[in-house]
């Protein structure tokens, strides 16, 4: 048996009736010789002490509520009772208290509360009889009129019998009528046993008594009568600030006094609910549920009433998108709207449905796109909160009318264009708006609730629509404070200037000086002459639109792919690996590790071709030796790469920075990537052997023809995409003198360039560790020109062919690093190993 099924909380009832607890503990009920029979026994589950021994007597009454409490008294003023953790524990601790008493579990109370033929007699007697006999209802009596409501609330059937006599006898109005003597007389001993018996009339939780308290005669006398708590010194003020405080704002009239008496009554209802009445305690969660229902079936018949009068509803619409409306005015009517679509969620489906697509037939998303842009931050607010009611009801409605309003508008007035924007310009220090509209965005580009028809597929149109007109927004903050080298800084300076400049025009003014971030909050960096920003509130900017990226690589494939490739996207993101702020390098490490994640050949050649490796080991070596988020999250990135044995990126790593790695030992991820590598270096020299030099040349040729093909196509057809693919073609094929005619000459140049490279290891930094210099050009990714100083490639000539002779073996080391692994196809193992032959043609890699 698990301890959890015995798990309990023990609970005593207070002088002031309240349960106290008394610690957490686990059951058992076991034969005590010292009360000499069977026991209840609890010890603390912290040391073990005694919380509970309570011998099981035949005579004493347990009852059993909510199945998982066991509620009994000990003496006439000692009321226990157990809470379980669950339902099975309360089940076998409540058989062993039947057995002792020799009762059927099946019963809720071991011993009858009232005699069998007296409760015969209430099941026969008529429901106008008298069942519980009241005392007069007058001032002398008020003290036995509260000790009689809070004795009966233990029991259900005399809840019952008492809910009836009251509810016959019209005995509310009387006691309310005494309310108002004993305040007249300033009655203190009376006003507070008012306040007990009003609060264990709504402890019967009896819909019909709710009906009588909160009638608008009664329902004030009600609230003065809970002013008058004993517990407090001076009583509250609960009528004053709801006749004077509290102002009831039409902002149409409503002309239906049903209506407008159901809105006042709800206010005040809930008003009770939340601030008057006290928690409930675990034993009380039950007594309020009828209070609660009362509440909610009001709300439902305001929203309906509300949802029929369409005259009200246009006269709302009409007043929310005329210019002429005063800001406050339009802050009341947006306030409405947000307070209606709350009071919405206690619909069923079906009504709620129906209640969403009237406001979409008004024109509440046009009047939202308004509202959103306007300068006041309360109204914006509100705009937000309506709008996530919308996404969350149906992002496939959402996502409709922005792709309609598309076809009509520029791209700067789109809905979600104007959403990003006040992502981006939040003033909140903790962007608590922003994370908000992020979530909804991310709801809005989730292809799992895309609808899919034999006509059309909205995942296809939106995503297209949302990378052509959209992304460039989102990104324009993560692109433009990742500027490429200092030289461009002013330059982007003042092209993010004008971007802001441009949004504000289009966004009624909203944005404010903060959000002209990059002329003081980004500082330069010392590491490769890359910027990097060290606002905290910028960097926590730039790590939601990580987030955001990080969901699309996952769920959005070709789409992100070939955004990130045609903008160099990973690149840009990498130079966050340099911010101080650590969960900010890290939202940029994750990025990179999603993207490793799926193991894809495009994206794989990208990184390697652009040695985009280098800054997350920078990181890890500038980390040095200490064991935090970071540094596992990088190691984690790296044995990724090792278990599952991806063999490209394993090449690249081993034969770049394998010497930087080596001496980090306390894992062996690094030692297991070396060992990945040579295994599979063996086996390719094996399989090379094993077939003649003739075939493996020919069927390189035809096959990399062939893989060329592809990719270009593949690339092609995204005829939308702006700006120039970072993975660019290579030039046309080098002669075939320019290459080793023997696999022997081949293999001595090899020997020789590897005799090269222990010349030009990378410098030892004062950690004792190694740096390398992180290209932050273009020209890495596309392979042309770039530079490494584990592996120095020398620059292509004019007409793109290699040096020739005494930069052989370097130019060929190059070209083998990155054509690894390219695409999995049956044969790869032996189409790399051709590659390690002296081709006819040198095989050009694809975009």
């Amino acid at each position: 048996m698990s301890d959890t099924r015995r798990r309990v909380k023990v609970y005593t009832l207070n002088e002031d009736r309240q349960w106290d607890d008394r610690g957490t503990g686990h059951v058992s009920s076991t034969y005590v010789e010292e009360l000499k029979g069977m026991s209840l026994l609890v010890r603390a589950e912290s040391d073990g002490s005694l919380l509970l021994e309570s011998k099981i007597n035949p005579n004493t009454a347990y009852q059993k509520q909510q199945d998982t409490l066991i509620v009994w008294s000990e003496a006439e003023n000692y009321d226990l009772a157990l809470s379980f953790q669950e339902k099975a524990g309360c089940d076998e601790i409540w058989e062993k208290i039947c057995q002792v008493q020799g009762k059927d579990p099946s019963v809720e109370v071991t011993q009858d509360l009232i005699d069998e033929s007296e409760e015969e007699r209430f099941e026969e007697m008529p429901e106008t009889s008298h069942l519980i006999d009241l005392p007069t209802c007058e001032l002398s009596k008020l003290e036995e009129i509260a000790d009689l409501v809070t004795s009966v609330l233990s029991s259900p059937i005399r809840r019952e019998k008492l809910a009836l006599a009251l509810e016959n006898e019209g005995y509310i109005k009387k006691l309310l009528q005494l309310f108002q003597a004993c305040e007249n007389l300033e009655n203190t001993e009376g006003l507070h046993h008012l306040y007990e018996i009003i609060r264990g009339i709504l402890f019967l939780n009896k819909a019909t008594l709710f009906e009588v308290m909160f009638s608008d005669e009664c329902i004030m006398d009600v609230v003065g009568c809970l002013e008058y708590d004993p517990a407090l010194a001076q009583p509250k003020r609960h009528r004053e600030f709801l006749t004077k405080t509290a102002k009831f704002k039409e902002v149409i009239p409503i002309t239906d006094s049903e209506l407008r008496q159901k809105i006042h009554q709800t206010y005040r209802v809930q008003y009770i609910q939340d601030i008057i009445l006290p928690t409930p305690s675990v034993f009380e969660e039950n007594f309020l549920s009828t209070l609660t229902s009362f509440i909610f079936f009001n709300k439902v018949e305001i929203v309906s009433m509300l949802q029929e009068d369409e005259k009200f509803l246009s006269e709302v619409f009409a007043q929310l998108t005329d210019e002429a409306t005063d800001d406050d005015k339009r802050r009341e009517l947006v306030n409405f709207f947000k307070e209606f679509c709350a009071f919405s969620q206690t619909l069923q489906p079906q009504n709620r449905d129906a209640f969403f697509k009237t406001l979409a037939k008004l024109g509440i998303l046009p009047a939202l796109e308004i509202v959103m842009g306007m300068d006041d931050l309360q109204v914006r607010s509100a705009a937000t909160d309506i709008f996530s009611y919308l996404v969350e009801f149906s992002p496939s409605m959402v996502r409709e009318f922005v792709m309609q309003e598309a076809q009509q508008s520029d791209d700067d007035i789109l809905l979600i264009n104007v959403v990003i924007e006040q992502m981006i310009c939040d003033t909140d220090p903790e962007l608590g708006g922003a994370v908000q509209l992020m979530g909804l965005l991310r709801t809005l580009i989730d292809p799992e609730n895309m609808l899919a028809t034999t006509n059309k597929t909205e995942k296809s149109e939106f995503l297209n629509f949302f990378y052509n007109h959209c992304m460039h927004v989102l990104t324009a903050p993560l692109l433009t404070n990742t500027s490429e080298d200092k030289c461009e800084k002013d330059f982007k300076i003042k092209h993010f200037q004008h971007i802001v400049s441009f949004l504000c025009t289009t966004s009624h003014s909203h944005f404010t000086p903060f959000n002209f971030f990059l002329l003081d909050n980004i500082v330069g960096s010392n590491k490769n002459s890359t910027i990097c920003p060290d606002n905290y509130q910028t960097a926590q900017l730039l790590a939601l639109i990580l987030e955001l990226l990080t969901f699309c690589v996952e769920h959005h494939t070709y789409h992100i792919k070939n955004y990130i490739m045609n903008k160099d996207l990973l690149r840009r993101v990498l130079v966050l690996m340099n911010s101080k702020h650590t969960f900010l390098a890290l939202c940029a490490l994750r990025f990179m590790r999603r993207i490793i994640g799926l193991k894809d050949e495009f994206y794989n050649r990208y990184i390697t071709k652009g040695n985009l490796f280098e800054p997350v080991i920078n990181a890890l070596l500038d980390n040095g030796t200490r064991y935090n988020l970071l540094n596992s999250a990088v190691i984690e990135l790296f044995e990724f790469i090792r278990v599952e044995d991806i063999k490209s990126l394993t090449a690249h790593i081993v034969e770049n920075f394998y010497k930087a790695l080596e001496s980090i030992e306390y894992v062996q991820t690094f030692k297991g990537l070396k060992t990945k590598y040579e295994q599979e270096k063996d086996r390719q020299n094996q399989k090379l052997n094993s077939v003649p030099s003739i075939l493996r040349s020919n069927r390189f040729r035809r096959d990399a023809k062939a893989l060329e093909e592809d990719e270009e196509m593949w690339f092609n057809e995204d005829e939308e995409e702006e700006g120039k693919a970072v993975v660019a073609p290579v030039e046309k094929s080098k002669p075939e003198d320019d290459f080793p005619d023997t696999y022997e000459k081949f293999m001595e140049n090899k020997k020789a360039k590897e005799s090269e490279d222990k010349e030009n290891l990378p410098k030892r930094t004062s950690s004792s560790g190694f740096k390398f210099t992180f290209s932050h050009s273009a020209s890495a990714a596309n392979g042309t020109n770039s530079k490494s100083v584990v592996a120095q490639t020398p620059p292509a000539s004019s007409n793109g062919s290699s040096s020739k002779t005494t930069n052989l073996a370097t130019s060929v080391a190059a070209t083998k690093g990155s054509l690894v692994g390219l695409v999995d196809y049956p044969d790869d193992e032996e189409e790399d190993e051709e590659e390690e032959t002296a081709p006819r043609k040198r095989p050009r890699l694809g975009s």
